[in-house]
């Protein structure tokens, strides 16, 4: 039954406006980031982490940068509390790393927590209960104030058992399924808490507002954020953190309106991974930030190191499309595309190499450890002439002239569609050179020799079928002495229409030449060569040679 009445709004609005974040443009920092990969996200696995992958999952956490790390629940499971006290007694966590643990409002799993977390450098308890209506009444089936009660009777004991601890601890609330609980009540329990523990500049406390389902439209969940920032207690003393999930495919969105609404901390994991749809994917939020010119306070220049060992260590499968670390998130097989991508590289070199403006590509691929000739550039059927001489420019130092793109476009879309794949640039090259260097179906050219009298005479020594014939011919260079000379022997144009040349490689006395040329043939087509020698006469003669044979050809 597919039945879209059965469904009702089961979010709140705030009772009053609260929609100042929306004349905010844009973040102007990044938000205190705490990873719960090793939390949330692991109780999410099919499989979860054993204490071995959970201690190199947090290496990993530590050299991208993150400063909060939510470490386990570690009143939930043996594995959880031996990872932690690992951490503890083998001297892992570095003194700019703040371990993070779980707990429910529940006095035995609360003692069980301090005792688990002993001896820690620093550590933030983060208690928590649910206050939805939905959870009030159908899972609870408590009122108002006994829900409240059990938020306040947890705070108090956090504080008295660090106090007897002696620990150096730091408290964290959440009202769980905040999404769904009223704004008055939600914000009524959390400055209870707020006014037991009583944060100072010195010790602030953390009020979490987890979307723990996404209920609304992003501008609801900011709403909801901005009401509680402006009537927190104490709020120069409390840090606002978001832990948004994703039912709804926004978190994303959920986070960057709550970071303008008010948020300062944003709970979540590295790809999205997390229960059902996943947690806020902190990758994309804070490549988001980067694209904005925002420093994102994370490092995350080698992507494809990230991603392997992430897959490796979850069993999670990252898609090809996922924003900033997908195997085709850079990939362009639109020729409309290419040409816009070659250009706009060639246009940043040219005029502006201190800022990325390049078409289709909000980031520079190569600042996330891709690269251009495997990422970016991808040629198949949809291919077009732009992103076919952008590989063969890029991956092998041939500039193809503009009029002879066309020809090779269609050439190489060809071969795509009829073998029904992708071709690697080497099977590009493989095409190029096969159609245009060194092409002679029809005659070759085995001697030339030039006279500068009344310009350049030459004597062209042409094979055909076998037969070896001098044509001798005149014109004001060399290469259009050579053309003359093959017009006059075939009895058909050889007009050259387009030359180019350069240096391929440069490597001393290993340096060669290309050189490309187009004629004219008799039915007003273009058609092309290229030649590839030391030296440049030798070269462009080659290139001559090819194009008149597909010319003859046809």
């Amino acid at each position: 039954m597919f039945d879209y009445k059965q469904y009702q709004r089961g979010y709140f609005m705030p009772p009053e406006e609260c929609m100042d974040w929306a004349k905010k443009e844009y973040i102007q920092k990044a938000p205190i980031w705490c990873s719960v990969d090793l939390r949330d996200g692991n109780q999410a696995l099919v499989e979860p982490m054993g204490l071995e992958e959970k201690i190199e999952f947090f290496k990993l956490l530590v050299k991208v940068g993150f400063k909060e790390i939510e470490v386990g629940f570690p009143a939930a499971s043996e594995t959880e509390y031996e990872f932690l006290r690992a951490l503890i007694e083998k001297n892992m966590i570095p003194d700019d790393v703040t371990i993070q643990v779980l707990t429910q409002a529940r006095e035995h799993i609360i003692k069980k927590t301090f005792e688990a977390v002993k001896g820690a450098p620093k550590a933030v308890v983060h208690v928590y209960n649910s206050t939805s209506l939905a959870q009030r009444e159908q899972v609870f089936r408590k009122s108002k104030e006994e829900i409240k009660q059990i938020a306040t009777d947890g705070a108090k004991l956090l504080k008295e058992l660090a106090r007897k601890d002696g620990g150096n601890f730091s408290f964290e609330y959440s009202p769980e399924s905040f999404t769904g609980t009223e704004p008055e009540y939600a914000l009524e329990v959390c400055n209870d808490v707020i006014d037991i523990w009583q944060p100072t500049p010195d010790n602030k406390c953390i009020i979490n507002l987890p979307a723990t389902v996404e209920m609304s439209l992003p501008h609801v969940f900011a709403s909801q954020v901005e009401y509680m920032h402006k009537h927190l207690h104490n709020r120069e003393n409390v840090v606002i953190s978001l832990h948004p999930h994703n039912d709804r495919g926004t978190g994303v969105s959920d986070a960057e309106l709550g970071i303008l609404a008010g948020a300062d901390r944003i709970e979540g994991t590295l790809f999205g991974n997390g229960e059902r749809t996943g947690n806020v994917d902190i990758i994309t939020l804070a490549m988001n930030m980067y694209a904005q010119g925002v420093d994102p306070q994370l490092d995350l220049s080698n992507m494809p190191e990230l991603a392997e060992a992430f897959e490796r260590l979850t069993q999670m499968k990252i898609d090809d499309r996922h924003p900033y670390c997908g195997k085709l998130v850079f990939a362009a097989f639109s020729g409309s595309h290419q040409d816009a991508i070659s250009k706009g590289m060639h246009y940043r070199v040219e005029t502006d190499p201190d800022h990325w403006t390049v078409p289709y590509l909000p980031i520079n691929p190569e600042d996330v450890g891709r690269t251009y000739d495997s990422d970016v550039i991808r040629i198949n059927s949809q291919s077009g002439k732009g992103g076919v001489a952008y590989v063969l420019e890029h991956n092998f130092g041939m500039v193809v002239p503009k009029k002879m793109r066309e020809d090779i476009g269609y050439a190489v879309k060809d071969v795509s569609d009829n073998m029904h794949k992708e071709l690697s640039p080497d099977e590009v090259l493989e095409i190029f050179e096969k159609r245009y260097k060194k092409y002679t179906p029809v005659f070759k050219i085995t001697e030339v020799h030039f006279k500068q009298i009344n310009g350049i005479q030459t004597v062209v020594t042409l094979e055909k079928d076998g037969q070896s014939v001098n044509v001798e011919a005149g014109g004001n260079g060399r290469l259009d002495a050579v053309s003359n000379a093959l017009e006059k022997y075939f009895e058909k144009p050889c007009n050259i229409c387009c030359y180019e040349e350069h240096t391929l490689n440069n490597n001393g006395s290993e340096s060669s030449a290309i050189a490309y040329v187009g004629i004219e043939g008799s039915d007003g087509k273009n058609y092309f060569g290229i030649g590839v020698d030391h030296d440049i006469i030798r070269a462009s003669i080659d290139a001559l040679e090819s194009a008149m044979n597909r010319s003859l050809e046809v």
